[in-house]
């Protein structure tokens, strides 16, 4: 790798253990926002409320260069609320476009399934197109455009579940677990720390610029993925449908496989992660790391995986421990 390379590579390093060191407990949710991040998609996180998810999308957003918008999902909010309206200026007799919050660089989308269909149905699509259609015209979205969606589990009152074909906008589907109770008792003397502004002297790195952001996606890009890891790949997504033979535990617990969509997001989030890792090639585990997290929202559970409590991830997990590498 080229000394460039090297520098940008350690800026991403800083700002990753920038963001572990003020989200105790959350490395794994911090490396898939990056991975996320730098393979160009957008994350969706999933957790009961209190689990710092929204900090941890707002904390990623300040550290790069942009703008940043917070869109708190109800259930009276309208679609233009997101993506702006047109407005009609008495004074020259002309509607002028008045842009929403999804105008922005960086998207939080706090609570997404918390508003109807119709709602979340233009965040997706201006997530997949990177435009908003309003009336006739199409208006482009700027690069960067990264959208972290968070949502309370699917059993709490008052929510929406995302339809299963609209889930697979997100590249990753993260899981925010309850922290352990060391890291707990960490987590409570850094909020303290925070409030009594005894943690002014924490020294920040500088925002990360959008054209080191556009130089590291390219990189990305240039992380070896060898033949081997490929077949991988799709080994891995085919066994979801029974190709070439049906696998113990997997086929007969899903109402529908993983599309080919899936094996792209994986071959793209392992190039990320490889590279934040320092590597110029992808290995094995960085498939194995990521499967679960691009995996669990692409396949369909049925009545019997209901039925014996199987859940999404234990699906993907017996998927891996049957398919070779090699």
């Amino acid at each position: 790798m080229c000394a460039g390379t090297h520098s940008i590579q350690a800026s991403f390093a800083n700002l990753r253990g920038q963001l572990e060191s003020l989200m105790i407990g959350q490395s794994t949710t911090v490396l898939s926002l990056m991975v996320g991040l730098l393979a160009d998609g957008h994350v969706l996180l999933e957790g009961a409320p209190g689990l710092a998810k929204t900090r941890i999308a707002r904390l990623l957003a300040q550290a790069m260069e942009g703008d940043f918008n917070r869109i708190q999902f109800t259930p009276d909010l309208l679609p233009s609320d997101l993506t702006g309206s047109w407005i009609y200026d008495s004074g020259a007799h002309k509607f002028d476009f008045q842009p929403g919050p999804i105008f922005g660089n960086f998207i939080l989308a706090d609570e997404i399934n918390r508003a109807p269909a119709k709602v979340q149905s233009a965040l997706l699509e201006a997530m997949e197109e990177r435009q908003v259609t309003t009336g006739t015209e199409s208006l482009a979205l700027a690069p960067p455009f990264f959208v972290v969606a968070t949502q309370n589990p699917i059993e709490h009152e008052g929510t929406w579940d995302l339809p299963q074909a609209q889930l697979d906008r997100f590249l990753l589907h993260v899981t925010v677990d309850y922290p352990d109770m060391s890291a707990e008792r960490d987590i409570l003397d850094l909020v303290l720390n925070e409030v009594t502004h005894q943690d002014d002297a924490r020294e920040r790195a500088p925002p990360i610029s959008k054209s080191v952001l556009v130089q590291a996606r390219r990189d990305v890009l240039d992380v070896h993925l060898s033949e081997p890891i490929r077949n991988y790949i799709v080994r891995l997504i085919s066994g979801t449908r029974g190709d070439p033979e049906e696998l113990d535990g997997v086929g007969e617990h899903l109402s529908h496989p993983v599309s080919p969509r899936g094996s792209v997001a994986l071959g793209r989030t392992a190039q990320a992660r490889a590279w934040l890792m320092e590597r110029d090639h992808v290995l094995p585990e960085d498939v194995a790391a990521l499967a679960g997290n691009v995996l669990r929202h692409r396949m369909g559970l049925n009545y019997r995986a209901q039925a014996d409590g199987v859940t999404a991830d234990e699906v993907v997990a017996r998927l891996v421990e049957q398919v070779s590498v090699v």
